[in-house]
């Protein structure tokens, strides 16, 4: 084929890809863009929409790569800029996306949403650098430390929720419930109060998480919930709220993107409060500053309450354990496996978690890897930790004699996904996150052997179960 037509034909592959990406099929968008490339790899702009598309399903490493390499062929791509600085942004790299962000706003001075984005990105900056001018090898003193809450006064006209003598207990969980689902805001005292009681119960914990469940016994696992209230509140109605005979485990990502991540994450806090050892979190890479700074969290938590109170948010944040194991057979958190192999459960038992994660390791593998369907590992298409593939999972699951793995962290199309021979499991639980997929629940049961399926419950109130442990 000529150059002049393979040129044509990667532009109507490119066109396809186009009208794929305005209908939001962002995969479909990806494979055309990647066809167009094949035949013509020395076009920018191809680069440059695919790392858009990549932005779109979260692939920050993809996307980066996409737009470094359109500004290798075209220096004076701006959108190549553009796109490089939302790739860094999004992965925390702040100093490098401020200078590309610096780049842009030079170059169009008109264009408000760069000169916004460059704005938003300045302040983080200049306050990390605060943060760190101000930082002592001391310990960080507690917001607890700050606290009066006993002297805090709620107002005669607030006729809402109350803890009853300084506790929550299933009357006050059904009426916060209730109060939050009418978009009302619990008093600032009651949260306070529950974020405190939160905090001790959590730092008890250890990092990995054992249970064992008894004869009849089931839990059901939860994926990302992501502020979105309506859907939490579905999962109850459709599955029954936490008892002692209903037990749960919310794996991570319960804040950001949503509007009501505080009524989820309160919800979710006061049911740990309520049934400690039958309801359970673990922490999601979500449930970090970084995070919780770029994705929406912390403006809503400084909207409706304080910063102080972000603040505090943040501290239990760090005492959230990173992996439950159910039975001495499976094991759940919310990323996946790790870069390298030899890990073991004593490694993750000898994590110190209370601390912003690092940008590799064990605890950032936990929060953030990815599986993958071929063997071995490759690089993240998130930008942190690794995609790990069914090899893998096989070595991993054997050194440590157990049968699964049970991970959220990926949107799914339908809710949920069965890779490695079934022995790797994710669970979604964010209908709205994108595009309408449906949203999951998984019931583990306490004999886990051939024959004996896991449930899933699906928020359009179907019932789905695949032979999961067959």
């Amino acid at each position: 084929m000529a150059e002049e037509e393979r040129n044509a034909s990667a532009e109507k592959l490119k066109e396809k890809a186009n009208n794929y990406f305005k209908d939001k099929d962002y995969e479909n968008a990806i494979k055309y863009y990647t066809d167009a490339l094949e035949l013509n790899p020395s076009n920018a702009i191809y680069y440059s929409n695919r790392s858009l598309a990549y932005l779109r399903t979260e692939c920050y490493g993809y996307a980066l790569g996409d737009a470094t390499r359109a500004l290798e062929l075209d220096k004076n791509y701006i959108k190549g800029y553009y796109r490089r600085a939302t790739s860094n942004m999004a992965l925390g790299k702040f100093k490098a996306a401020l200078k590309d962000y610096e780049t842009v706003v030079r170059v169009r001075p008109s264009d408000k949403d760069a000169k916004m984005k460059y704005q938003e990105c300045n302040k983080i900056v200049k306050q990390k650098a605060f943060e760190r001018a101000i930082a002592s090898d001391e310990l960080k003193r507690s917001v607890v430390d700050s606290l009066d809450i006993e002297n805090m006064t709620i107002e005669d006209d607030y006729d809402g929720p109350k803890l009853e003598d300084g506790k929550v207990t299933l009357k006050f969980m059904k009426d916060l419930m209730a109060w939050f689902k009418d978009q009302k805001k619990l008093h600032r005292k009651c949260a306070y109060q529950m974020l405190v009681q939160v905090k001790e119960v959590l730092s008890k914990r250890p990092s990995l998480v054992e249970i064992t469940l008894i004869e009849t016994e089931k839990i059901t696992i939860c994926g990302d919930t992501h502020g979105q209230y309506y859907d939490l509140l579905n999962i109850f109605e459709l599955n029954g709220l936490p008892s002692i005979t209903n037990p749960y485990l919310f794996n991570g990502d319960f804040v950001d993107r949503g509007s009501f991540s505080v009524e989820v994450i309160l919800t979710l806090f006061g049911f740990k409060l309520l049934y400690p050892e039958h309801f359970h979190l673990l922490r999601g890479n979500h449930e970090t500053d970084n995070m919780n700074q770029m994705y929406g969290f912390e403006g809503e938590v400084k909207a409706k309450y304080t910063a102080q109170m972000f603040q505090l948010f943040s501290e239990v944040f760090q005492w959230l354990p990173l992996a439950q194991c159910i039975n001495n057979k499976v094991l759940v958190m919310h990323g996946g496996l790790f870069s390298e192999d030899g890990v073991t459960l004593d490694d993750i038992r000898k994590i110190d978690r209370n601390r912003q994660p690092p940008d590799s390791g064990p605890m950032c593998d936990l929060l953030w890897s990815d599986p993958q369907p071929q063997d071995g590992r490759s690089i993240s298409k998130r930008g942190v930790s690794c995609q790990f593939g069914p090899d893998v999972t096989e070595r991993f699951l054997e050194q440590n004699k157990l049968q699964y793995i049970v991970r959220s962290h990926e949107v799914k199309a339908e809710g949920y996904e069965d890779t490695h021979s079934g022995k790797c499991i994710t669970v979604f639980s964010a209908p709205n996150y994108w595009y309408g997929n449906l949203s999951l629940s998984l019931s583990v049961h306490h004999e886990i052997f051939p024959k004996t399926p896991l449930s899933c419950k699906r928020t359009d109130k179907t019932h789905k179960k695949f032979p999961v442990f067959g």
